[in-house]
């Protein structure tokens, strides 16, 4: 089924005990279900190789130690930045794109294995907390994939991610809003992840940050249906990766026009490491009011 037509998870979904047993329950299924698999076509692990895993216990543990300090990212992505240095909007990423984690994440993206989604879901999640500093109430937004993307891999990786990261996200609901739209301006069905025409499709890989912007351009739209969810609304765009910010500048603005509060973005990966050298500190919350937004430099919160 397409991700993208999955309705959001209603609030009370996290707060129930019985629903919450019942997502445990469906949860231990799957694991079940893929070891079991595991038993009838081998697998191995995506980042080390090691046999019965499609991702080993030792690379898990990797990815946690890559994503244990969310950062501040928006600095290295010129599209989020104006020419006076002044944020845009705020980005904060669960690790850097290196290593078990870009490994992870590709693999995860060619083939959406539960194993690998369970992990990078949680990464994913413990950023959003970061984000949000012990706030709540905020909708999270994932970014809308492609159709080429999507016929690609018949799944979208981001609502995937998003799907796993907010069964551990109560307080927080999910509002799959955007959608893809043609040059013209005219939204695509619900059923269409992005637009038919052959000058749109493709993905940004290898392209620059003049390219990436002109592509995304208008790209996104906020279905009409679905305005009055988001119409004042404190909301966190949703991305997996972060290389110049144009997808997630063009996503907000696509919210802005409908009215959403946009108080900034969190992905799974940032290509480029943060400027300042990691440390324990936490990083700032994303800003509560568009007033905080004209307050945040790049630097001051790395």
């Amino acid at each position: 089924m397409d991700p993208d037509l999955v309705p959001p998870l209603p609030s009370a979904l996290h707060r129930a005990e019985h629903q919450s047993t019942h997502l445990r329950l469906l949860d231990w299924v799957a694991g079940a279900a893929e070891e079991l698999l595991a038993l009838a076509v081998p697998v191995d692990c995506v980042c080390c190789g090691s046999e019965d895993h499609s991702l080993c216990p030792s690379c898990a543990s990797r990815i946690r130690r890559l994503t244990r300090r969310p950062f501040r990212a928006e600095s290295a992505a010129p599209a989020l930045m104006d020419v006076s240095g002044t944020v845009m909007l705020p980005v904060v990423a669960a690790g850097v794109y290196r290593d078990e984690l870009a490994q992870g994440l590709l693999s995860f993206k060619r083939h959406g294995q539960y194993q690998l989604g369970k992990s990078l879901g949680r990464a994913l999640a413990s950023a959003v907390r970061a984000a949000a500093h012990g706030g709540n109430g905020f909708l999270l937004i994932p970014v809308p994939t492609s159709t080429s993307a999507y016929v690609s891999r018949g799944f979208s990786p981001v609502h995937l991610l998003l799907r796993q990261a907010a069964q551990q996200l109560p307080g927080f609901d999910v509002a799959d809003v955007l959608r893809k739209a043609p040059a013209s301006g005219r939204l695509l069905p619900d059923w269409c992840a992005g637009p038919v025409s052959r000058k749109a499709v493709g993905g940004q890989k290898g392209l620059g940050r003049g390219a990436r912007s002109q592509r995304v351009r208008g790209s996104m739209r906020v279905r009409p249906s679905t305005r009055a969810k988001v119409s004042g609304r404190p909301c966190i765009i949703i991305d997996d990766v972060l290389t110049t910010g144009a997808t997630l500048a063009e996503a907000a603005r696509a919210l802005h026009l409908a009215g959403a509060q946009v108080r900034g973005a969190v992905v799974l990966a940032a290509t480029r490491p943060p400027a300042a050298p990691e440390t324990d500190a936490a990083p700032a919350a994303l800003p509560r009011s568009h007033h905080d937004l004209e307050k945040n430099k790049p630097g001051k919160d790395e």
